[in-house]
């Protein structure tokens, strides 16, 4: 059986873990802890970067740092996974999915500001498969209204707009390390602060449940207290010791998703050609970091016939999300703005292969 996701596995993993284990540190921000953020931090341009237990972690912090409150509307698209809504949900938040291109099957940055209203108090953008949003015109829109805009990059580490790194434009950024991503820590995430220090600080005192306990331990202050509402984000050192692998290896991962997701291109350019199927399109000044590779079929019976073809030759192809509008927490914490033109009609055509790097 060809799986449709392996995490990649560098062999230095379990000796960090122990090595974790030998320092008598295995709770959060240990060594491991901290030279992932710091690694992470120099490959995105020197923002602030702090880990969490997951991208959904991050997610919800970002919904806080915003300052979401009941009754404010948030604009997203309804091709994402539930973790995208949720962090706003559970702030009290009205969701407002917008279409998405079909380029991309990012967020139609055409159909946003048609979108926003008096309540409107962020825009959470969704880079698919890695492929970032347009972000120009994004910001621009942000900028006018005076919205904030979070990045939920949780694909597209290693991405780039126009020579930024994803996580880095908006507000605030949120990548995952689960599994699946490119870099693993089993489950793990973090959250990108681009607003300054003040932010920062903040963000610190929710992932350590609320607590000032980052100063406390960095010296900054004698004791710690409870200052501000928060939870329990911060990941073990035990999995940021797996993180750490990966990192160490990034550009090596990198080059062998990169080498898969070209081969997927140039073996499927014919059956394009003819019109059977559809690949991935980059746009210009998009940098993607092969996340993905997926095919758009021309109708559901299409697709469903190739998914179940594949697995009788034991390869493991997958369709992805249901949109988020027609799901019943949608609907009863939601509204569509517009016609869904492309998000139902694309969704229900496009499969994903597996790209493995183990």
């Amino acid at each position: 059986m060809i799986h449709f996701n392996v995490p990649p596995v560098i062999g230095k993993e379990v000796t960090y873990i122990q090595q974790a284990i030998a320092n008598h540190k295995i709770c959060g921000d240990g060594e491991f802890t901290k030279k992932c953020s710091k690694k992470l931090e120099g490959m995105l341009g020197g923002h602030k970067v702090l880990l969490t237990t997951s991208c959904t972690s991050a997610l919800e912090m970002a919904a806080l740092l915003c300052d979401i409150q009941p009754g404010d509307e948030v604009i997203l698209p309804s091709f994402t996974f539930c973790s995208t809504a949720d962090a706003f949900v559970q702030r009290g938040a009205t969701l407002v999915f917008v279409d998405v291109r079909p380029d991309t099957m990012n967020i139609d940055e055409k159909k946003i500001e048609a979108a926003v209203t008096d309540k409107t108090k962020a825009i959470c953008v969704v880079h698919y498969a890695g492929v970032a949003c347009e972000m120009d015109t994004i910001m621009q829109i942000a900028k006018k209204h005076n919205l904030k805009v979070v990045e939920d990059a949780a694909q597209a580490i290693c991405s780039s707009y126009k020579g930024k790194p994803l996580g880095t434009i908006g507000d605030f950024g949120c990548l995952s390390f689960h599994e699946t991503k490119n870099f693993s820590m089993g489950e793990g995430g973090a959250i990108v602060i681009n607003t300054g220090i003040e932010d920062f600080e903040r963000a610190e005192i929710i992932r350590e449940k609320g607590t000032d306990r980052s100063k406390f331990i960095r010296g900054q202050i004698d004791k710690y207290t409870w200052r501000d509402y928060g939870s329990s984000y911060l990941p073990s050192d035990l999995n940021a010791a797996y993180l750490w692998a990966q990192l160490e290896e990034a550009d090596s991962i990198q080059k062998c998703r990169m080498d898969i997701w070209n081969a997927y291109k140039e073996a499927f350019a014919n059956l394009e050609k003819a019109g059977k199927i559809r690949l991935p399109i980059i746009p210009q000044g998009c940098e993607h970091n092969a996340h993905m590779f997926y095919l758009i079929t021309n109708n559901l019976q299409e697709r469903t016939d190739f998914i179940s073809y594949m697995r009788n030759k034991d390869i493991l192809a997958v369709f992805h999300y249901i949109p988020l509008h027609s799901a019943p927490a949608g609907i009863k914490f939601g509204r569509f703005d517009g016609k869904d033109e492309i998000t139902t009609p694309y969704s229900e055509r496009l499969v994903r292969l597996p790209s493995i790097t183990a």
